[in-house]
């Protein structure tokens, strides 16, 4: 599926997602010759598109080329700049030379005890996430890392839950759930691995590519006979974050009415397609 839209709906049973009809994206490559694809995908989808383009290109068999890490980066500052402290009501912060500079001169804090002395100028979003959050509230359960790239539901497919293991991360789940909080520090540890190099390699295996997006692991499947496609299926972060009772779905519901349009709920997920949210409408 290539989602392209989708709303949630807050009813009497609590929040429901329903998708717009999927991006007609076999028509648009199917028969094509293998280039034009590997140049269209990145295209499409233009919000990764170094991540679509390496995807592409190994699964076709190819090298997938560079830039994976610099697009993370570079998507992860500009969330920590702009598009989080805006979702929050705070003005957007300088966007630093070294983005290093987010993660404090000392780097991430080993735990929670940390964050108040923890010296950075993301810091400040902290105390603003904290304060529109009580522990455990906006929050899902700890699901399951995708068990085969291609696989469609529930599944922690972020940022996040690609550096769930951080101690910092580990610290703030025991204490607030997978909730705001942990979604955005767990940003700035993803940011602190791709600066490092250690983001989980671009991998090939019976034409699957599996690739690091800034949104999580995106994969792709193109099958070609005589050099034009003949088969594509994809799957994104956003598939998985918007399945029925994923991680979305699951932290609104515990969401107060007043709260059910808070940007910075959305923003912290960062679907990669316009979400709609409202209420249903009550005869």
């Amino acid at each position: 599926m290539s989602l392209r839209a989708a709303t949630v709906t807050f009813g009497e049973q609590g929040p429901v997602i329903e998708a717009a009809p999927a991006l007609p994206l076999e028509a648009l490559v199917l028969g094509r010759p293998i280039a034009e694809v590997v140049e269209l995908l990145p295209r499409i989808f233009n919000l990764c598109r170094a991540a679509q383009g390496a995807a592409a290109r190994l699964s076709l068999g190819f090298a997938p080329g560079d830039g994976l890490e610099a697009e993370t980066i570079r998507d992860h500052v500009l969330k920590l700049c702009i598009t989080l402290p805006q979702a929050f009501g705070s003005k957007p912060l300088a966007i630093p030379a070294d983005p290093a500079a987010l993660l404090g001169p000392e780097g991430l804090p080993a735990d929670l005890a940390g964050l108040p002395s923890w010296e950075s100028p993301a810091a400040a979003l902290v105390g603003l996430i904290s304060d529109s959050f009580a522990p455990g509230v906006a929050c899902c359960a700890e699901l399951p890392a995708p068990v085969h790239p291609l696989a469609e539901g529930a599944f922690e497919n972020s940022a996040a839950g690609r550096q769930a293991s951080h101690p910092l991360l580990r610290s703030v789940e025991a204490s607030h759930g997978r909730g705001p909080l942990w979604r955005y520090l767990g940003l700035l540890a993803d940011l602190e691995a791709a600066l490092q190099g250690r983001l989980p390699p671009p991998k090939v295996e019976d034409g699957v590519a599996t690739v690091p997006a800034a949104r999580g692991s995106y994969a792709l499947c193109l099958r070609q006979t005589g050099g034009h496609i003949t088969g594509i299926v994809r799957r994104t972060p956003t598939d998985h974050m918007l399945a029925p009772g994923g991680a979305l779905v699951q932290s609104l519901r515990s969401l107060r009415p007043a709260m059910h349009r808070h940007a910075g709920v959305l923003a912290l997920h960062d679907p990669c397609v316009p979400v709609t949210v409202r209420e249903a409408a009550h005869a």
